[in-house]
């Protein structure tokens, strides 16, 4: 069940990326940085996701004083394959051209993101390196969830705007209710998943003991 929802949780999380880089209304800094860096240098932007989290990974490491995670490749693979996947089904819709609709995408997306995220994290395999770096941050500034996630979008804006990547008024909705949405999802989706984990090992528990009474 674990796995389920971790791959649950890596799918929205990359649908909600694809969906806020759709609206047309800037996505958020690393998701922009990663664009300004596909259309500069060339690759896709699931590719880049996976470079840029090879780099975070070693920086995680120096940051927090422990060997590298390796799992973390993992986890940044399968959502570098997610974001491709999503922009390639994605690119068929017919273009957003009305700014409330540009504006519903950018939202449904970015409380995607929230959910997906907050519930693969709960999990406690292998984080996507940003995510880390934001729980790191966390940490070593004694902060709650919402300011070490904004600190980290602010640096990541900087770098997006250097390379012209898709910046607009979502990224600013990005930075300020990123964190926000972030830090409201996680004790929701930590409640609900302790419900479903619960009610999973209730039922394993109740089919051993038919089988036993069976046999």
């Amino acid at each position: 069940m674990k796995y389920v929802v971790y791959a649950g949780g890596i799918l929205l999380l990359t649908l909600g990326i694809a969906l806020t880089i759709q609206s047309n209304l800037g996505a958020s800094p690393f998701d922009a940085l990663l664009v300004g860096l596909s259309l500069n240098v060339g690759l896709s932007v699931g590719r880049w996701e996976m470079i840029l989290a090879s780099v975070l990974i070693c920086v995680n490491a120096l940051l927090s004083k422990q060997k590298p995670e390796v799992l973390g490749l993992l986890t940044a693979f399968i959502t570098g394959l997610g974001i491709d996947l999503w922009l390639f089904l994605l690119q068929n819709w017919a273009p957003l051209e009305m700014w409330y609709s540009k504006l519903c995408c950018f939202g449904i997306g970015l409380i995607i993101i929230g959910v997906g995220t907050s519930a693969y994290l709960h999990t406690n395999f292998a984080p996507i390196p940003i995510d880390r770096l934001t729980l790191i941050i966390q940490k070593l500034v004694k902060t709650n969830l919402f300011l070490a996630r904004t600190l980290i979008y602010f640096t990541f804006l900087l770098a997006a705007m250097l390379l012209n990547g898709p910046i607009g008024v979502g990224t600013l909705l990005t930075v300020f209710l990123g964190g926000v949405l972030f830090n409201f999802f996680m004790p929701i989706t930590k409640r609900a998943l302790d419900c479903i984990l619960t009610n999973s090992r209730i039922s394993q528990n109740h089919t051993k003991e038919h089988k036993r009474s069976i046999t």
